[in-house]
């Protein structure tokens, strides 16, 4: 059952919605099982394919402990991050709007948004061309049907988390499968798959290392994306557990093993992919293939059609279900850095749009093979976030005022602090060598590149020194001073509130009946009641003032058969009629006879209705400033 009563909470319309206690043994463990694995799609992307395809058939099996490397800090980092929502209840925007000034979170925010974006565009691009490869469907078309996922979010969101984290485990079983026969069919060398496993040395002087070096940089790159943290402490809040010492430590430890199967699963569809490009193109003699379409090619090429059918499906599956994360990952950062809410569907047809739009016009101004540079722009952009979702998190792990018990431990801080550091090193190289390429490649932009990029570049890196910095210069100083809805004040003495003016708003609906009698509880008969009804004809609307059509006479007197019976009763009761929009025509007239207390019907209505007719209730709440009851319709009996 969904929670919605938790609107300060981290994805508070399904939080604490899977409930974990009164089971035992494995069923316990399931409970927990779900969130690690929507985390581990965001290790599986198309941004990810580019880098395993190209490793694999330029360098056979030797980057294969570089993916293995990079599992490892990403199961610390996700183990951390599980943490920091496990213990504080906080997502890791929610901690960093905490932690740093408001000016600092609305730059993290900025900066977490655009990498969102462009994991969002690497996922749009990759779906793109798997529709291609699978169903000749041109790339434009394949990128605008991207955009239907946001209605496939809404729905799976609205049938419970439960429903969200099986769709995605299918995705990744669909992965899996389709890669396990494809290992069949290409049969990779086994011994030289477990060489893979041993380090090579990727500092040498020649060309070769150093293309090497690139490459693995970019695995790692890849690899560890921020917006996987700020989702993992949100998910796992998802679950019901006890605030207990015991509680919490039960949930950390079961939430590990979720991390540990999810991320390890992730780790074997990526050496799949790099083990298939070094069985199918670096055996066979193509040492450059870099780009996903060329690499289906060459599948069918060598293979027959099986192969590349399987790797388009796995490609499709990818990109739907990295999308679905990451418009979540979205709508996390935004309420958490910011706080500020909107409605799901916009939050996430926006996180969408902005990912579309850079990939349409790629397409029309470039055509098809611009792409492929965009995914790289896309993971260069990327790199940039990384150090402030890393060095924040280790930070309020460490924090033991804040943590308690569940601090890391010295020894983990350790290994965090350095994997931290190779993460920033690697990605830091890896922006300043694309740096480099663009100043040889286009001269006739280094004005821009020294006039806007590099200062950008010197601003983020001035950024991330002080989010570095901070924590350690003003220790404890994370308190909750801009919670959502203020702090709780002390309560001493309760009088009773009396009612002058009641406003009750009628829609001449079976609701009227109860919405009056629940005004007249409120007030008796001391109070004055107004009526109110809103005309919402087309005349009414365009020209905002009364217009005597058919149905504004039938409701006005209508209206005044309602205050002429309530008199009868004896109590004070008058008819007060609105025209143009709802919402704004009762706020008008709540302010014009300064009502103290309104009453409002709801009207019932689900998603499709409200998406539709919008929501007056919600809009009236925000628009007026005295206390508003809401009468919800009796179900007929």
């Amino acid at each position: 059952m969904k929670n919605t009563n938790t609107p300060n909470k981290s994805l508070g319309n399904v939080h604490s919605s899977i409930g974990t206690e009164n089971k035992l043994g494995w069923r316990r463990l399931l409970a927990f099982i779900g969130p690690a694995y929507l985390v581990s799609v965001g290790y599986m992307d198309p941004g990810n394919w580019a880098t395993d395809i190209a490793g694999g058939s330029a360098f056979g099996y030797k980057l294969i402990w570089v993916l293995f490397t990079s599992n490892l800090i990403a199961l610390l980092l996700q183990s951390l991050s599980a943490r920091l929502g496990i213990v504080r209840g906080l997502d890791l925007a929610q901690a960093s709007k905490n932690a740093y000034p408001r000016f600092i979170n609305f730059c993290l925010y900025i900066l977490a948004q655009i990498a969102i974006i462009a994991c969002d565009l690497a996922e749009v691009i990759g779906m793109a061309i798997g529709l291609q490869l699978l169903f000749h469907l041109p790339l434009i078309w394949g990128v605008s049907l991207t955009l239907t996922d946001t209605v496939l979010m809404l729905f799976l969101m609205n049938k419970g988390m439960r429903k969200l984290e099986v769709f995605i485990m299918s995705m990744i079983f669909i992965m899996g499968m389709s890669f396990l026969i494809e290992m069949f069919i290409v049969r990779p060398d086994v011994l030289e798959v477990a060489k893979g496993f041993i380090p090579n040395n990727l500092f040498k002087g020649d060309a070769i290392s150093q293309n090497m070096l690139y490459i693995a940089i970019g695995i790692i790159g890849a690899t560890v994306m921020p917006h996987n943290l700020y989702l993992h402490s949100s998910l796992v809040q998802t679950r019901q557990i006890v605030r207990t010492h015991e509680g919490i430590k039960s949930a950390i430890k079961f939430n590990l093993f979720d991390t540990v199967i999810a991320l390890n699963l992730a780790f074997i569809v990526n050496a799949a992919i790099l083990i298939l490009a070094a069985g199918a193109f670096f055996s066979n003699g193509y040492f450059k293939v870099a780009e996903i379409q060329d690499a289906y090619k060459l599948l069918a090429h060598i293979f027959g059609p099986l192969a590349p059918t399987l790797f388009a499906i796995a490609l499709i599956a990818s990109g739907q279900s990295s999308t679905i994360t990451g418009t979540l990952a979205g709508q996390i950062i935004l309420e958490g850095h910011i706080n500020l809410r909107i409605e799901p569907w916009l939050r996430r047809l926006l996180t969408r749009f902005l990912a579309i739009v850079p990939a349409v016009l790629t397409i029309l101004y470039f055509g098809d093979s611009g792409l492929g540079s965009l995914i790289i722009l896309s993971q260069v952009v990327l790199s940039l976030q990384l150090g402030f979702a890393v060095i924040p998190l280790i930070h309020f792990t460490s924090n033991r005022k804040r943590m308690g018990k569940f601090a890391i431990s010295l020894k983990v801080k350790i290994v965090a602090w350095l994997s931290a550091a190779l993460i920033v090193a690697l990605n830091a190289k890896l922006v300043f060598d694309q740096l480099l390429d663009w100043i040889k490649q286009y001269p006739a932009a280094h004005f821009w590149i020294y006039v806007l990029v590099i200062p950008l570049i010197a601003a983020i890196a001035v950024l991330l020194l002080y989010v570095f910095l901070r924590p350690l210069l003003f220790k404890h100083h994370d308190l909750p001073a801009r919670v959502p809805h203020g702090l709780a004040s002390t309560i001493h003495e309760i009088k009773p509130i009396t009612y002058k003016h009641i406003g009750v708003s009628i829609d001449f609906s079976k609701n009227d009946r109860d919405c009056i009698r629940h005004a007249i509880m409120q007030g008796g008969k001391e109070a004055r009641y107004t009526l109110i009804h809103v005309v919402e004809t087309a005349g009414a609307r365009y020209y905002g003032t009364e217009v005597m059509d058919h149905e504004t006479q039938s409701d006005v007197n209508n209206l005044e058969k309602y205050a002429e019976a309530i008199v009868k009763l004896g109590y004070k009761a008058n008819a007060h009629m609105g025209f143009g929009r709802a919402a704004t025509a009762i706020a008008q007239i709540v302010a014009e006879e300064k009502i103290d207390f309104l009453v409002m019907g709801s009207h019932g209505h689900k998603v499709l209705k409200d998406l539709i007719f919008g929501t007056t209730v919600d809009s009236v709440r925000h628009k007026v400033h005295v206390p508003v009851l809401v009468v919800k319709p009796q179900p007929s009996r």
